[in-house]
């Protein structure tokens, strides 16, 4: 949540928006820098993405989708009484062809060069830090991720665009593509050796450079054979540099300065550094323009810049943004109610912005109730943070759990890592709809428990005080009178 700080200073620079208020400086993003940067992309990608077309052209297990929905491809055998299985193709992994054939095309063989050398501003012990940051403040980081970079990331108007027409974000297939997108993080932080040349994190993000690619070439190839699909004027190409200064904006900067905070946490000025170093190499390995996070400094500006510059829901970012509350609502393994998943939007994007992107109201036990997961994240922290030897197992802890649970349980990926090939094809129909939730088994979520006891125990502990505080004044008072 946020308040208005009636002693904050004011000046000819000072910015208002969307319950956050900031000073704009030279390190901030105009809006004619911005108008300039939609209409730049990663040509390096794409030309090694041409290649590796010729070399194996893509296939699809599936038609083009109505209402953003996949239909599997059926043998006409299948037709009959009894219906069969159709089990999905293998992915193509575009990086193993990348790596297996790198050595016979200059273009291949440029972009091979260029994400294997490690540039001279990488420091291995910083990244190796900015990844046990990501754990040290594991479950408020990936609320603010689910709720707040990625849920309030859908009033960037512009950017709902691209995501609509892929049609990953519709009710039946957004969870499974938030997992996915989690295991690119995961993988990214798992451990030094991961993010390194050669690693798991490593190949994904070049995986995820050349996924970039491939939904730009699809989506203006459609637009250039049908004018009206896509706004290329208004909207820019498909996920430009802009995007990507965006994407890499909100899972780091976007957390340390908004979601960490409104949730009662705060790092030290070394660890925003260590993490925004940290993404900064990802972004390196994503094609983005990483010199917008050299500093930490400039990662806030970045941030900033686009929330002002750029957050503007439409209707598209409300259908998106409710489809992801219906995708996660009573789903294993925390069964969370709509009303505590609204409320957790709300809380970290601020009620003018929940507003906008079309939420519901939530009454004010769900608002308690995220008082309590506040306290509980806070208490949990900094409890561990505090104690080296057990901050360095609450990050082992975690890096096991995660994984586990977001990759190799039932629940999550089911032990199959993706390997973030176009499985979401942008088709003339597809344009991703306001989907319904479907009857679901209700049960009870222990979490919501969980932060209603917190909150009142704090209660309980806060009346004490004030019982023991007021009994220890009378006391003075009685000896001074």
């Amino acid at each position: 949540m946020t308040f208005y700080n009636p002693f904050r200073r004011r000046t000819e620079n000072t910015r208002y928006c969307w319950g956050y208020t900031f000073e704009w400086t030279e390190d901030h993003i105009t809006v004619e820098q911005s108008a300039t940067m939609k209409h730049k992309y990663d040509v390096l990608a794409e030309e090694c993405l041409e290649r590796l077309n010729e070399i194996s052209p893509p296939t699809s297990p599936y038609l083009p989708r109505n209402n953003s929905h996949q239909t599997p491809v059926l043998d006409p055998q299948s037709m009959g009484e009894e219906k069969k299985e159709v089990l999905p193709m293998p992915q193509r992994d575009l990086y193993a062809l990348l790596e297996e054939h790198q050595a016979s095309d200059p273009k291949l063989s440029q972009l091979w060069e260029e994400v294997n050398t490690v540039p001279p501003w990488v420091d291995w012990g910083q990244i190796e830090r900015g990844q046990d940051v990501f754990y040290r403040y594991g479950a408020p980081a990936l609320t603010g991720l689910a709720w707040q970079s990625l849920l309030g990331g859908m009033g960037a108007a512009r950017v709902v665009e691209t995501l609509a027409r892929t049609g990953g974000f519709s009710i039946k297939v957004a969870k499974r593509r938030l997992f996915e997108t989690t295991q690119h993080i995961l993988q990214c932080t798992k451990s030094l050796e991961s993010i390194q040349p050669g690693g798991a994190g490593h190949a994904s993000s070049i995986r995820v450079r050349l996924l970039h690619a491939a939904v730009r070439q699809r989506i203006m190839k459609l637009a250039s054979q049908r004018p009206g699909y896509y706004n290329v004027s208004e909207w820019g190409i498909p996920v430009n540099d802009l995007d990507q200064i965006a994407t890499v904006g909100v899972f780091c900067a976007t957390l340390i300065w908004l979601s960490f905070p409104r949730q009662g946490i705060f790092l030290r000025e070394q660890e925003k550094a260590d993490y925004v170093a940290l993404w900064r190499y990802i972004g390196y390995l994503l094609g983005t323009p990483h010199e917008y996070f050299a500093t930490t400094a400039k990662a806030k500006a970045v941030m900033e810049s686009l929330l002002y510059n750029e957050v503007n829901p439409s209707e598209t970012s409300k259908i998106l943004a409710n489809n992801i509350i219906h995708a996660l609502e009573y789903q294993a393994p925390t069964f969370v109610s709509p009303d505590m998943l609204i409320a957790s939007a709300r809380w970290l994007n601020g009620n003018e912005l929940a507003d906008a992107l079309g939420l519901p109201q939530v009454g004010l036990y769900y608002w308690a109730l995220m008082s309590g997961q506040c306290l509980f994240f806070m208490w949990v922290t900094y409890f561990y943070r505090s104690i080296p030897y057990l901050d360095r197992k609450h990050v082992a802890s975690l890096k096991r759990i995660f994984y586990v649970l977001f990759v190799e349980s039932k629940f999550g990926l089911q032990g199959t890592e993706t390997l973030f090939g176009l499985q979401y094809v942008p088709e003339y129909e597809t344009v991703t709809d306001m989907g319904k939730p479907e009857a679901i088994v209700v049960r009870q979520a222990s979490l919501e428990t969980r932060y209603l006891k917190t909150l009142g125990v704090a209660a309980v502990v806060l009346g004490v005080g004030c019982w023991m505080g007021w009994r220890a004044v009378r006391t003075v008072v009685g000896w001074i009178w």
